[in-house]
């Protein structure tokens, strides 16, 4: 058993044995990342090495892994798939000195790095970090975390209220595995063997601060209608399931710390079965036929949520269409072009985008999950019909054209689905809605489906090229010229031809091929 409690200054936990060290070893592992530095204090016998190896272990996601003690060579390093930990031991420093020469620097600069008996190397080590100090007591034992770092403290408290949940809801005893980061700022871990060998997600989703005002007194987020804080996964679930659709459901959450433990759909998202043609194709059909038949219910504009309040959703209004183009130009633009953007061609820009986009303003809007793409979709198929798609990352979800999610499935930018093949589904998905509803305009919807795909394909372009420059994440810029590609495909679309126009004059295609490196 683990018990937490705090204490001035840092946090106090009891580990009553080493299941409990394990645990608490595996919670820090969760929250560690590149630049860390753990230090480990405390008389022989007290747990240092135990606690390392299973922080190591829990990093590298194997429960056998070897994990010598560093005594006698001063360290061990671990190449993670992720991150590389550095395990040191200064038990047998002979000179405080001899710690340049184990490459400190380097090794926070590549990873993680952890040392037991960090006080042996006097005031040798960079400042900062994790202090965990364990000493004994009533049988087992106490392990003090403290840290000067605002990060590692905020961090700390997060342990404390994810232990706190975990306990509370039964899934204290859980395996705790890490799962790799996306484009957001939000958090997974996979749970196994939890209550009855269940298994589960746990969630991490800070509410989101408001950042600088960018339009009308209001930050991005606002603007383009982003989820604020983990509120929107609850209610948004809840709609979904409430309609007859597979969204994960929530087995436990912590809404002031924005936390939860929900169903975990596995590993069959629908990019995982990108080699097996028939089943992808299985995969894209059903949920094209989705798509038709969510277009075709009765969607509320608000979902009442257990605490009695109402989450309500909204317009995907011009404003949030307008601003999320507007990307393009302020980051993709200085990604792709030496010289500043004049006032007059940004001008020329957004008014191409305000004369073509209330055609995509519906009086009967549904609910648009704009993510709805290979990676945020799973195959269930024990599951009957619509409900054999798990579907994820659906907080951001709004009232709007029901074309913006067949364009985000159809139009994916992260794989590639030919442009005969989009066809095809785009005529299944035609065939379906025209054949429940008779004033169905295919006129009017491929329109909408041109310009809501060029929408998202611009805005695209800008979210890669942010995270790239502001972010640190290079990767996401293979993903261009595909993105382009898209774009130029909708751009074809009569409706567009003044945004072609400004494309072709001031970004055009043979230009922005070149963008993925």
């Amino acid at each position: 058993m683990m018990s937490t409690r705090v204490s001035e200054p840092g946090v106090r936990i009891d580990l009553a044995d080493e299941a409990a060290s394990e645990r608490l070893a595996a919670g820090l592992a969760m929250l560690a990342g590149k630049g860390d530095l753990i230090k480990l204090e405390g008389d022989l016998g007290a747990g240092k090495t135990t606690l390392a190896r299973s922080f190591i272990r829990t990093l590298a996601d194997n429960p056998a892994l070897e994990v010598p003690s560093p005594t006698f060579t001063l360290v061990q390093t671990y190449e993670l798939d992720g991150v590389n930990v550095a395990h040191m031991d200064f038990y047998r420093l002979e000179e405080p000195a001899e710690i340049d020469e184990l490459g400190i620097d380097e090794a926070l600069d590549a990873g993680i790095v952890i040392v037991e008996w960090p006080s042996r190397a006097a005031d040798l080590l960079p400042p900062g970090g994790l202090l965990v100090e364990l000493s004994e007591k009533d049988g087992g034992r106490s392990a003090h975390l403290t840290s000067s770092s605002e990060s590692w403290r905020a961090r700390l408290e997060k342990l404390q209220h994810t232990d706190s949940l975990l306990a509370d809801s039964g899934w204290d005893t859980a395996t705790r595995h890490k799962m790799p980061a996306d484009a957001s700022s939000r958090r997974y871990e996979r749970l196994s063997d939890g209550p009855d060998g269940a298994s589960g997600l746990l969630m991490d989703m800070p509410a989101r601060p408001d950042g600088a005002p960018v339009h009308k007194g209001l930050p991005y987020s606002r603007i383009a209608h982003l989820a604020e804080d983990i509120r929107a996964v609850e209610a948004i679930n809840k709609g979904l399931l409430a309609q007859g659709y597979s969204a994960p459901e929530i087995h436990a959450i912590d809404t002031r710390n924005g936390l939860a433990v929900i169903e975990d759909f596995g590993a069959a998202s629908f990019r995982s079965l990108l080699d097996d043609a028939d089943q992808f194709s299985l995969c894209l059909t059903s949920a094209v036929l989705m798509l038709a038949n969510m277009a075709q219910t009765s969607w509320p504009d608000e979902i009442e949520l257990p605490s009695g309040d109402a989450y309500k959703l909204s317009h995907y209004d011009m404003d949030a269409l307008l601003i999320e183009a507007e990307l393009c130009l302020d980051w993709y633009w200085p990604h792709m072009c030496s010289g500043p953007l004049r006032d007059e061609v940004r001008d020329e820009f957004m008014g191409a985008w305000r004369d073509v986009l209330p055609m995509v303003q519906v009086s009967r809007p549904v609910w648009v999950l704009r993510d709805f793409h290979v990676d945020n979709l799973f195959w269930l198929p024990r599951r009957d019909g619509d409900r054999k798609i798990g579907l994820i990352d659906t907080q951001d979800c709004v009232l709007g054209h029901p074309a913006y999610d067949l364009a985000s499935l159809l139009q994916d930018v992260r794989v590639t689905i030919p442009s005969d093949a989009e066809k095809d589904y785009y005529d299944m998905y035609v065939a379906a809605r025209s054949a429940d509803d008779v004033d169905f305009d295919t006129g009017s919807f491929a329109a909408a489906y041109a310009i809501l795909g060029a929408q998202r394909a611009t805005k695209i372009l800008g979210i890669f090229a942010r995270l790239n420059a502001r972010d640190g994440k290079p990767g996401y810029l293979r993903h261009l010229p595909r993105t382009s590609d898209v774009l130029e495909h909708n751009l074809r679309h009569p409706a567009l031809g003044a945004l072609k126009t400004w494309f072709d004059r001031h970004l055009p295609h043979s230009l922005r091929d070149g963008a993925g490196s």
